[in-house]
C-alpha cells in the first residue's frame, strides 16, 4: 500500500511531466528525491478528466496505462501520464491551454490474477464491484476497465463484465466463451484535490 504523501508526489509528478513534455517535447526523468516505495515495478493508469458535471465528476479527455507489473512506478507515470494526453487514440492530443481545466487521477495496480471457474456464470460470483478492475482477453483482443468504472455508471457484475468485453472488441457475451480469459485486480486510487 502507497501512502497519501507517495499519491500526492506521483499526482505531481504525472502533471509535471505533461505539461514538460507539451511545452518542450521533453520526457522527464524520475526526480532524485522519488520515495523508495515508488521504485518498485507496478502496474498504472493515468486518467485525465475534464472538470464538469458528468454522473459528479469530469468528462474523459484520456486514459492509458501498463496493466502488468512491467516498469518501477515512477517511470510508469511518467510515460503513461505523457500518453493519456498525448497518445489515447479515442481524443486528440491535449493542449497546455486545457491542462488546467482538466484534473488528473492515478491508479496504481495489483498484479492481475486469472479467475478460474469451472463454469462461465461463475464469474458473476467472483467480481466484486467497487473492488475489482477487469481485464478481458481472447486471442489478440484485450480490454480493461478499472475499479471506479462500473462504480460511476452504476453497473452490476454482469454489465461491468459485458462492458469489458465491449472495450476489449469482442461481442458483449464473449465471457460465456471458453477461450476467454478473465482477469481481476485491484487498485489504489489517487485523485487530485481541486486546486488545479
Amino acid at each position: 500500500m502507497l501512502s497519501e504523501e507517495d499519491g500526492k508526489f506521483l499526482l505531481e509528478l504525472a502533471r509535471e511531466s505533461i505539461v514538460t513534455y507539451l511545452k518542450e517535447k521533453k520526457i522527464l526523468s524520475p526526480p532524485l528525491e522519488t520515495p523508495e516505495s515508488l521504485k518498485e515495478t507496478m502496474g498504472a493508469f493515468v486518467t485525465l478528466n475534464k472538470r464538469g458535471k458528468f454522473r459528479g465528476k469530469g468528462e474523459l479527455r484520456g486514459c492509458i496505462g501498463y496493466c502488468e507489473p512491467i516498469k518501477p512506478l515512477v517511470n510508469a507515470i511518467i510515460e503513461v501520464a505523457i500518453s493519456a494526453a498525448t497518445s489515447d487514440p479515442r481524443f486528440p492530443p491535449v493542449k497546455l491551454s486545457e491542462i488546467d481545466k482538466i484534473s488528473l487521477e492515478i491508479s496504481v495496480l495489483s498484479k492481475p490474477e486469472i479467475l478460474e471457474v469451472k463454469n462461465p456464470s461463475e464469474y458473476l460470483e467472483k467480481i466484486k464491484v467497487g473492488l475489482d478492475g477487469l481485464i478481458v482477453e481472447n486471442g489478440f483482443n484485450k480490454g480493461l476497465l478499472l475499479p471506479q468504472v462500473p462504480v460511476e455508471w452504476e453497473w452490476d457484475e454482469e454489465e461491468f463484465l459485458c462492458n469489458t468485453c465491449m472495450k476489449a472488441g469482442l461481442p458483449t457475451d464473449c465471457w460465456y466463451d471458453r477461450e476467454t480469459k478473465i482477469y481481476s485486480f485491484q487498485a489504489q486510487i489517487f485523485h487530485e484535490k481541486s486546486e488545479y
